[in-house]
């Protein structure tokens, strides 16, 4: 058997593949000639080439002290919080020919809050030769500025306004615009004025946007039953553009009935009101005019368009309330909410002991009075009233007969006269103009106002439309015994009694720091 001699195979030498080479440049080393971009190597062109070049390092922004708000230039205020996505696009809207590079990072650097400085570390990225891509990353140092917005330069300024909103009630206690600015300050309704000016039957607000005070007169009308009128007067204009500059008024009148009040309807309004009474107390003043005849407990709501198309005025207001003693008084069983329907004979107070002149009268005070409480009522005996309805009531042979000798409003009770609160409301900053109140003026202001807090403690459903925050008390003295600060506090609550209403904790808010409102016990 033949055996085939075996055939050598040939090896193919491989040629080692030979890449054109070339020195750097810069630094001599080896590189790849078909690559390199411009004859350099990877380090020479991180080192030599700058892709933020004309970019600065530093800029300035300007932020207003007052509204903490940041200038957009050329002329735009902006809002930003302090380290936003906001600020952080002002910050490189800043910085010129950054629109010709990549963005691919921005963050910021923390600083001192107080520095007045803005750090930001910015990633760039640029194709710098032919298939040569770099990317570098550096900081930029933004400095603070102090400068004053428009609108806040406004504020400070006297008669820099565009528009105003006059509130007015003719009334000569200031009770409903107590309770209106504590339904302003609820729902930061205020929030656009530029100033608020005290006036004598009421306030001015000021506004340097029309469309700002026509969202507060929407505000007013959404609350309270008013009428409004508007004007404008012309300040200047340009012939050559047509353009004009005009000043807004808004007139807001308040209608005048208020809590408590005694209303002598006109007959015929009385009548078309589900017919109701002629002579009525005004129960709550909300977007309509809520009254209640004691003697039956039908109520009946005047709404704004029928006040205004017959409008009439308070027959009594709750300065001429009289305290009355409750001899004897027994209910009816008749109940409507929380009225209840009784029958009561009530003296005055001051007839006590002196003679033994009683009243009959009926009343919706039933659920409430006890016999020898206080109790606060109008006294229609003997008194004249220059109102034209009540003239019309009394010589109507249906509704002649029908006048009581007394109403009874509501319940008194014995506080003491400086008494310290749990609880307290926001006022508003008012100017108050050239002329500080007089004297009498001013006490006549703060009767008012404790006759509100009072209301406001005695009355739930008013209290529930407003914000009540808790006091603050003042920090005491380690040294001193908490003894005897609590035995102060048990005598103090056991002399002004324990029927006096008081409010819980429970209805009280926290306290807050606000920016435009102050505080007031």
């Amino acid at each position: 058997m033949e055996i085939d001699t075996p055939i050598p195979l040939v090896h193919r030498t491989q040629i080692p593949h030979t890449s054109a080479t070339i020195l750097c440049c810069n630094c001599g080393a080896e590189i790849d000639g078909t690559t390199s971009a411009g004859a350099l190597c990877n380090d020479c062109v991180k080192v030599t080439l700058d892709i933020s070049e004309g970019i600065q390092r530093e800029a300035t922004l300007h932020t207003c002290r007052d509204c903490e708000r940041w200038l957009q230039p050329p002329h735009q205020w902006m809002t930003a919080a302090p380290e936003s996505r906001e600020l952080l696009a002002l910050c490189l809207r800043k910085l010129r020919a950054l629109s010709k590079v990549r963005i691919i990072d921005a963050s910021f650097i923390w600083t001192e809050p107080h520095s007045k400085r803005i750090k930001v570390k910015i990633t760039l990225q640029q194709e710098a030769f032919e298939g040569t891509i770099l990317q570098q990353t550096f900081e930029v140092e933004y400095v603070v500025a102090s400068q004053q917005c428009p609108d806040c330069a406004k504020s400070f300024t006297a008669n820099t306004w565009r528009a105003v909103v006059q509130v007015r009630q003719k009334v000569p206690h200031k009770r409903t615009f107590l309770y209106l600015e504590q339904l302003i300050l609820k729902h930061s309704a205020h929030k656009d004025t530029i100033n608020i000016k005290e006036t004598k039957d009421g306030l001015d607000f000021f506004y340097s946007q029309r469309n700002h005070a026509e969202k507060f007169v929407d505000f007013l009308t959404s609350v309270a039953p008013v009428r409004t009128k508007k004007s404008q007067e012309l300040i200047s204009m340009d012939i050559h553009t047509s353009s004009k500059s005009y000043k807004f008024t808004f007139s807001v009148e308040l209608v005048p009935i208020c809590k408590d009040d005694l209303v002598c309807l006109p007959i015929k309004l009385a009548k078309q009101a589900g017919n109701i009474a002629p002579l009525t107390l005004c129960y709550r003043v909300g977007t309509s005019i809520n009254l209640l005849d004691p003697n039956t407990l039908q109520t009946s709501d005047i709404s704004t368009p029928i006040y205004w198309r017959c409008p009439f005025s308070g027959l009594a207001d709750v300065r001429e309330l009289v305290e009355f003693v409750v001899m004897d008084i027994e209910p009816t069983g008749v109940q409507k909410g929380r009225f209840f329907l009784a029958e009561a004979t009530v003296a005055r107070a001051s007839d006590l002991g002196t003679n033994e002149t009683t009243y009959f009268t009926r009343t919706h005070l039933g659920g409430i009075l006890h016999p020898g409480d206080s109790v606060m009522g109008y006294h229609l005996t003997g008194t004249n009233f220059n109102n034209p309805q009540f003239e019309a009531l009394e010589e109507s042979n249906a509704h002649a007969s029908t006048i009581p000798d007394v109403i009874l409003v509501k319940k008194h009770y014995e506080r003491k006269k400086k008494k310290s609160r749990n609880w307290r409301l926001k006022r508003m900053n008012k100017d108050e103009g050239e002329m500080l109140p007089r004297k009498q003026d001013q006490a006549r202001m703060d009767e008012d106002y404790e006759q509100f807090l009072r209301d406001v403690e005695e009355d739930q459903e008013l209290r529930s439309t407003m914000a009540l925050y808790k006091a603050e008390q003042a920090k005491k003295e380690k040294d001193r015994m908490e003894g005897v600060e609590t035995a102060s506090t048990a005598e103090t609550e056991e002399t002004e009694g324990d029927d006096v209403p008081k409010i819980d904790m429970e209805e009280l808010l926290d306290e807050y720091e606000g920016l435009d409102v102050e505080d007031d016990q």
